[in-house]
């Protein structure tokens, strides 16, 4: 953590397990941003993303290579491959074992290691979207939210949501979109109207989060 601190490696969107952060902070963070652009007679559109599993898919080969990109080497790198390989699981039915596999993903929950591994791995989500949208992370839970002044903006959130699509395939993480949920949050009476889709599953436009 004093590495990641003094180099200041995490991102300023993770709220989740950082000192002075907490879901408290990503909130108040976040309502301010919401409240100002009511007040403002904004549009606003938030996309509530949900992880499948999200601790469970970490595959371990990706998480050492990012943890080498962040300067985690060597020894370090060697004894944190060590916690995370030769771990096993196996089904028992009445008492005999039928099958048994290595782990190859996951990071170890319950550990005072695994979250912090868990952070790093996602670190370079926000890096995925547009500068005038944004995004907040609380552990697994990621929101992204970007005001609409025209199309061209909605346009741009749904090139954002894309971007995301393709970020969770290459790192072997997966999104949800069935409990994936947009909110429009605006005063207008008559709203710019647009269906945002990840993976070619349009998401549920909800009044409430």
């Amino acid at each position: 953590m004093r590495h990641f601190e003094e180099l200041r490696i995490l991102t300023d969107s993770q709220h989740g397990l950082c000192k002075h952060c907490s879901c408290e902070t990503q909130l108040i963070l976040t309502i301010d941003d919401l409240s100002r652009s009511l007040d403002n007679s904004e549009q606003v559109d938030a996309i509530l993303l949900d992880f499948s599993k999200a601790f469970d898919k970490v595959p371990h080969r990706h998480l050492l290579y990012k943890l080498n990109y962040y300067g985690i080497r060597g020894a370090r790198n060697q004894w944190i491959a060590s916690l995370l390989t030769g771990r096993m699981q196996s089904v028992v039915v009445e008492g005999q074992i039928l099958h048994t596999i290595s782990v190859t993903s996951g990071v170890p929950q319950g550990s005072v290691l695994g979250p912090l591994l868990f952070l790093l791995y996602i670190n370079d989500l926000p890096e995925c979207v547009s500068s005038q949208s944004t995004v907040r992370l609380c552990a697994d839970d990621s929101f992204l939210y970007r005001k609409i002044r025209s199309t061209a903006d909605s346009i741009q959130l749904q090139h954002d949501l894309d971007q995301l699509a393709v970020w969770e395939q290459s790192w072997l993480m997966s999104f949800n979109p069935s409990k994936c949920q947009l909110l429009r949050i605006t005063k207008k009476r008559s709203p710019i109207q647009h269906d945002y889709t990840l993976r070619g599953h349009v998401l549920e436009h909800v009044h409430v989060i």
